[in-house]
């Protein structure tokens, strides 16, 4: 734990004045102000020097002092409170400490006294501050991100700070001094902290209550968290001011639609984005990458992309092609565009030190390069040797960045691949690389470095394709990268604890705002197997990114890869993901809408569940499905735990009891999916070659039908699936309500929307799960139900369905 014997606490109060937002405060020799956001949230800042920033990240995208709150502020000799419908804030004035509480007097935050009865209110030392909360032994701790080991943080310690985590010269500092055998000495390890993305985002959920509050501290400075004591928790940022928002919950789904409303949601993918997409990095040719595509399609393994990692560049200079390798790069384009294929390329931050190479010519020119603090150009070293980094924090840079990715889509790319974006220096130290025309120091805004740089390639995309949605998948990323980019999970390895790191990590990206993330399936680091390689495919195609990627000088990883038993197995997993994608879409819909996540923990939906709480090698997929991976060797069956409802077996349609735990059957051509009861989930009765144009004529719906009386609803959207004008209307929203009474089951089907010219549905295929009528009445016309099946002739409009069990 951090050593805070010299800090200096901050115990008195000074003159407190009521604000238009809520409190200004002196507190010692600084500030305090708190403001209120919403009836729910408070934001807290400290000064520094006396005086506020007011933009301490690029994380918050709104004005969050916008919207009208109600509040009253109360005074007596020890506090000054401000409350509002749903809070109290409390500022105690001797000793200082401020304390939320709901209006019901529970907790929300607390501040923990030391042994000496000291309170910890706020603390600094030479520009690191450091705050201490009260929490008990049982609590649990949710979110920060991309984190490793389990989704439950209780009990460990983290640092905030991106690093290239398989580097020995960035995560060095890390492992080094640890004692043998703790696996955060192994850089390698499910346990190995910190990873390439910081949230300063997290949940804390009270035993046994369930109750939820959540903080995230807008600061982009190295922090640490550290939930390892048994009565408190401590946050240290080592840099910049304390500035909170604190969410008093108590549910997990209202905090988070609160942090997103402030750092924004995942922004609407396009449709292609959610298939199934093969990557490998390998110093491939033009006609091995059309051959492999051709593959795809021959062996009729669904695929929408093919990825370029680091050689189809010519050494390694960003923006360039190797015309050796690719004499015709558009021309490739162009003919596996005709197949429906996209195709993305990887773009690194670092530029090489090259006189003579445009881009570096161009950089200096414009002076767009991050400084040292002498004023040179800072160097580091990357894949091209001596490289040079855009300063991402001018927007003249992000500016420059925009351009030149707008030229390189051009050719006929659909999307970028940012990586090395922690950023990655290699052996050279990234300290003396500035920021601002070298006005700010690195640590200021290394955690920041692949935020902006998402956010001047989403410009350029958008310049260059102003009426498509952009995408574009970031290695590295801070709170707020949600709104510009995807995140995949970095070099994980072809090891089984991988396999099972992957669901907790993705949960942990999923309650922190980051929707659309997944891992490289199959493992990138090291040599994968066939079971190994079956399981984890199966896996992927339910996790929101679906990504085969992995490392030359490894086993080949393809979907033929292991002959051709492995081949059908993962044809048929690929081929269900496929089918799934409007289920799998219109999740996404929800993502963008609310900041509700696609993979999410079962504690998300089922908080007040104190079984849930550590449950991290299963996950739900959108909101009806329960997906439990085979994370062992060997496996020939594995427990399951069922929350709340009825749940039917994806695969035997058997009914099973919630809050209860089942033994799965996990044969190698299958792993545990359930179906919530009472939901409705849209299919594409067959799954195409891949998602260019296909706009079917009919869509399943799986109706589960629950045991139990109550009334279910269910969404589907329907969209041209790669424009930004469903935004403005075009497309269908249909909601589903069904309802059981007894004997009787309806499903309603409400649309809204304007449509869009690709539309070509005229018939819902109802597939029942659960029931067996003889026919259906469709707006009191009697429709037969053959096999559990009856077709609905119905396009974009409202109706009514019936029948009796």
């Amino acid at each position: 734990m951090l050593q805070t014997d010299h800090f200096i606490r901050f115990e008195k109060v000074g003159e407190v004045t009521a604000t238009d937002r809520g409190l200004l405060a002196e507190v010692e020799t600084e500030q305090l102000r708190v403001d209120l956001v919403s009836d729910d949230v408070v934001r807290v800042k400290m000064s520094r020097g006396g005086v506020f920033d007011e933009e301490p990240t690029f994380a918050v995208c709104v004005d969050p002092l916008s919207g009208p709150v109600d509040f009253t502020v109360d005074r007596d000799d020890q506090r000054v409170t401000v409350r509002t419908s749903a809070m109290v804030v409390s500022l105690w004035l001797e000793p200082f400490r401020l304390d939320v509480h709901r209006t019901d007097g529970t907790a929300v935050v607390e501040t923990a006294a030391d042994e000496h009865g000291r309170y910890w209110g706020y603390a600094t030392l030479n520009d690191t501050f450091t705050i201490r909360r009260r929490c008990r032994q049982e609590d649990a701790v949710f979110g920060l991100g991309e984190k490793s080991g389990r989704h439950n943080r209780k009990g460990r310690d983290f640092t905030m700070w991106n690093t290239d985590v398989l580097s020995p010269d960035a995560a060095g500092e890390f492992t080094a001094g640890k004692e043998a055998g703790d696996p955060r000495g192994d850089r390698t390890s499910v346990e190995f902290d910190p990873f390439y993305v910081t949230i300063p985002f997290f949940y804390h959920q009270t035993y046994p209550a369930g109750t939820m509050a959540g903080s995230f501290m807008d600061n982009g400075y190295r922090g640490e968290y550290e939930f390892s004591a048994h009565d408190e928790y401590r946050m240290t940022f080592r840099g910049g001011q304390w500035t909170e928002y604190i969410f008093a919950g108590p549910d997990m789904p209202a905090i988070l639609t609160g942090y997103t409303a402030l750092t924004g949601r995942t922004q609407l993918p396009p449709l292609w984005s959610l298939g199934y997409h093969q990557c490998r990095w390998f110093d491939y040719t033009q006609e091995a990458v059309e051959a492999l595509g051709q593959r795809h399609r021959d062996d009729e393994i669904p695929c929408d992309a093919l990825w370029l990692d680091i050689d189809y560049m010519d050494g390694y200079r960003v923006f360039t092609w190797d015309t050796d390798k690719f004499p015709d790069a558009p021309g490739m384009l162009e003919r596996l565009s005709d197949q429906g294929f996209k195709v993305i390329t990887i773009i690194d931050p670092g530029v090489k030190w090259d006189p003579g190479y445009a881009v570096f010519d161009d950089g200096l020119e414009r002076d767009v390069f991050c400084r040292t603090e002498g004023g040179d150009t800072y160097i580091g070293q990357v894949w091209p040797g001596n490289t040079a980094f855009p300063d991402f924090v001018t927007p003249e840079a992000r500016a420059w960045w925009g351009e030149l990715n707008a030229r390189h889509v051009q050719s006929g790319l659909a999307g970028i691949w940012n990586d090395m974006n922690e950023p990655a220096t290699g052996s050279i130290a990234p300290d003396g690389m500035r920021f601002g025309h070298g006005e700010f120091a690195h640590d200021r805004y290394r955690n920041q470095y692949a935020l902006l740089m998402a956010m001047g390639t989403t410009e350029g995309l958008r310049a260059a394709m102003p009426e498509l949605r952009t995408f574009i998948l970031s290695r590295a990323g801070f709170a707020g990268i949600q709104r510009y980019a995807a995140n995949w999970m970095g070099d994980n390895l072809s090891r089984w604890d991988h396999l099972w790191l992957s669901i907790a990590m993705g949960s942990g990206f999923g309650v922190s705002g980051q929707a659309f993330v997944g891992a490289d399936v199959g493992g990138f680091a090291g040599s994968s197997d066939p079971e190994l390689f079956t399981r984890w495919m199966q896996y992927g195609v339910l996790t929101p990114f679906c990504r085969n990627h992995s490392m030359m000088g490894n086993v080949d990883q393809y979907a033929w890869a292991f002959g051709p038993v492995v081949q059908d197995l993962v044809r048929e997993a690929v081929r269900l993901r496929y089918r799934l994608l409007p289920y799998i879409y219109t999740a996404f819909v929800r993502a963008s809408e609310t900041g509700e996540p696609v993979q999410r923990p079962l504690v998300f939906d089922h908080q007040y569940d104190g079984t849930v709480r550590d449950i991290d090698d299963q996950y739900l997929f959108g909101t009806d499905l329960l997906v439990a991976p085979v994370i062992d060797a060997g496996t020939t069956s594995r427990q399951v735990y069922l929350p709340e409802g009825d749940w039917f077996d994806w695969h035997s349609d058997e009914v099973l009891p919630g809050r209860s735990f089942v033994v799965a059957a996990t044969p190698m051509d299958r792993i545990p999916v359930y179906a919530r009861g009472g939901a409705v989930v849209p299919m594409w009765v067959e799954a195409p070659a891949s998602t260019d144009g296909h706009h079917p004529e009919a869509v399943e719906l799986h109706v589960f039908v629950p045991r139990s009386d109550g009334v279910h609803t269910s969404r589907l959207v329907e969209d041209d699936g790669l424009t930004t004008a469903s935004v403005q209307g075009a497309a269908w929203r249909t909601t589903f309500t069904l309802t059981r009474d007894g004997a009787s089951v309806s499903l309603r089907a409400g649309v809204e929307g304007e449509g869009y010219p690709q539309f070509r549905r005229s018939a819902f295929h109802l597939v029942l799960h659960g029931a067996a009528p003889a026919s259906v009445d469709l707006d009191g016309t009697e429709v037969p139900v053959r096999d559990a099946v009856a077709v609905l002739p119905v396009g974009a409009e409202e109706f009514m369905a019936t029948f009796v069990l």
